[in-house]
């Protein structure tokens, strides 16, 4: 009787650890989504834009042996449908070797505005070299824009006629994917970024957002906060903005470029580097989280960001639950076989990509969810040894 009595009691713990798991999980990726939908229906907050704005900005670029691709990014920021008297770029070489800084001084010499190159030797990484150039900037607007990101024509144009709104203090654009020729691939578009532009749209709409792409932000030079080398500016400024009581907004109309990265190696990377830069991020700024600053934006951080960077932990309880019960009754049982068959196109997934394959959405979806949680996985465990990255190499991570 006693070990019938304790054989029930570890059922009930499985059966409560597999419905807080899978509601936890349903809340990260749905419930999320459809509460921050409500709120932005309810109380909606729109950015006074106008495209008569066009304050003087300065483009900010920190390249590390960029020889491949930065002519063809100076020369996209070049083209830019700007005012040219109103327009300077600054490029920082963190002590780049392949001839990166040649290619800045050729593209300059015959350049319709300025551009600037500065040299920053050691190398200290692109936070410290983001920092160098916001002392040499004249614009009343910093535009940061990666060593490879090709910018739509009419990209900064969207972005600055944001900032008309004085509530606003940084804009961050959309990233569309393209092949190799320059062409859209699909709508240009993953799943997850669909989802991820949705959710931004959403949140502007409440105030601000709370993730940025990093390759087409612009802020106001007057926000800007010098960053310790470790700190991800692309996550940390525009905390840093919404500190100070500004609007962090998503213009969908600022069209970022980016080539899709062509195998899950280099996506993985990637996302762990990015991943752990964030974690120290929320770990910086943590003051952001309690209730008693904004506790809107304190609830959107900890479910758009922290949340969704652990949620492998429920992904793994809820497998465990779920094996563990599937004896026990039918409806444990399915949710095993459903588990185990996304994880089985998961793996397809990326089976067909190792040998150069498309993917459709069936693998893809499963591919991407499960490439990005390991990554968050490596990335807490990195976290938790007190591992930091600083410097950054080019493209494919």
């Amino acid at each position: 009787e006693h070990s019938r009595l304790q054989f029930c009691g570890r059922d009930g713990m499985m059966v409560a650890v597999f419905w807080i798991s899978f509601l936890l999980l349903a809340y990260i990726y749905f419930g999320y989504p459809v509460c921050i939908r409500l709120l932005a229906s309810a109380r909606p907050l729109p950015v006074n834009k106008s495209g008569a704005y066009q304050p003087k900005v300065s483009i900010l670029i920190a390249a590390y042996n960029e020889a491949k691709d930065i002519e063809a990014t100076l020369r996209n920021k070049l083209a830019l449908d700007y005012p040219r008297e109103q327009l300077e770029i600054l490029v920082v070489s963190d002590e780049s070797e392949d001839g990166t800084d040649e290619i800045v001084q050729a593209v300059a010499a015959d350049a319709p505005f300025p551009v600037k190159l500065f040299r920053q030797v050691p190398r200290q990484g692109k936070t410290a070299g983001l920092n160098m150039l916001k002392q040499h900037a004249e614009g009343d607007i910093l535009a940061f824009s990666d060593a490879n990101s090709e910018w739509d024509q009419q990209a900064l144009k969207a972005l600055v006629s944001n900032f008309n709104d004085p509530a606003v203090g940084y804009v961050t654009g959309k990233m569309v994917y393209v092949n190799p020729e320059g062409a859209l691939i699909g709508d240009g578009c993953s799943a997850y970024m669909k989802y991820e532009n949705w959710l931004r749209a959403q949140e502007t709409l409440v105030g601000s957002v709370v993730g940025v792409d990093g390759g087409i932000d612009a802020m106001r030079k007057e926000l800007h906060s010098e960053l310790n080398a470790d700190q991800l500016p692309d996550f940390v400024q525009p905390l840093k903005v919404v500190e100070q009581g500004y609007r962090v907004v998503y213009e969908p109309g600022a069209l970022l470029k980016e080539e899709a990265l062509s195998d899950g190696g280099s996506e993985f990377s990637m996302r762990v580097r990015v991943s752990l830069r964030a974690l120290w991020a929320l770990k910086d700024m943590k003051q952001l989280m309690s209730p008693a600053n904004d506790p809107v934006f304190a609830w959107q951080l900890i479910s758009h960001k922290l949340l969704r960077y652990a949620a492998f932990a429920p992904m793994i309880t809820l497998a465990i639950a779920a094996l563990y019960l599937a004896p026990v009754k039918g409806l444990y049982a399915l949710a095993a076989i459903g588990y185990g068959l996304f994880l089985y196109f998961a793996w397809a997934g990326y089976q067909k990509e190792s040998r150069g394959q498309s993917l459709s959405t069936v693998y893809a979806l499963p591919y991407y969810f499960v490439l990005l949680n390991l990554a968050s996985f490596k990335a807490f465990v990195a976290f938790a040894k007190g591992e930091k990255k600083v410097v950054w190499n080019p493209r494919k991570g």
